[in-house]
């Protein structure tokens, strides 16, 4: 007898058609599957809000942030001209070029100060394929800097001697 003949053989002594006990069986593994399945839709579809919401919430948030930052970069460029002011007397030329990154400065300020997250990001990609060669150099002086800034503070900073101390002497 060979294994078909087998499993009919015992469908046949239970009673059933052979189909029918696989069927039968069936059934509830695919009410289960049914139902993971609709949970894990349902799920995703609650996880995918959320995300949603969350994202709109954060989107706010960084556009306040950001024109409160850039309102104060006005501010700043506002005292880099009262400082160019009072350079004048001193060194026109110095007054001269702190005047000048004020006025950009306050430009800068003026042209972004209503512009959301988005649209910054379009703004500096726009300005990263027009000028390449400027965002590589100011990333290079920031590494450059963030650099020096690491090894002048690590090698300030000095552990204590570990040499004993003779009795007598002022440690």
């Amino acid at each position: 007898m060979t294994d078909r003949d087998f499993t009919a053989d015992s469908n046949h002594n239970r009673g059933g058609a052979p189909g029918n006990v696989a069927g039968s069986v069936g059934e509830p593994f695919d009410q289960i599957s049914r139902a993971a399945r609709d949970a894990g839709a349902k799920a995703k579809e609650a996880a995918s809000e959320a995300a949603s919401v969350f994202g709109d919430h954060l989107k706010e948030i960084l556009d306040k942030q950001i024109g409160r930052n850039i309102g104060a970069a006005g501010v700043f460029a506002g005292s880099m001209k009262n400082a160019a002011s009072d350079l004048d007397a001193h060194s026109p030329v110095a007054a001269s070029i702190v005047r000048d990154v004020a006025g950009r400065l306050e430009r800068f300020a003026e042209d972004f100060e209503d512009e959301t997250v988005e649209q910054l990001a379009r703004s500096a990609s726009d300005f990263t394929r027009r000028q390449p060669a400027v965002v590589f150099g100011i990333a290079a002086l920031a590494g450059f800097l963030a650099f020096r800034a690491i090894t002048i503070g690590s090698s300030e900073t000095s552990s204590p001697s570990i040499q004993p101390t003779e009795p007598g002497s002022a440690a």
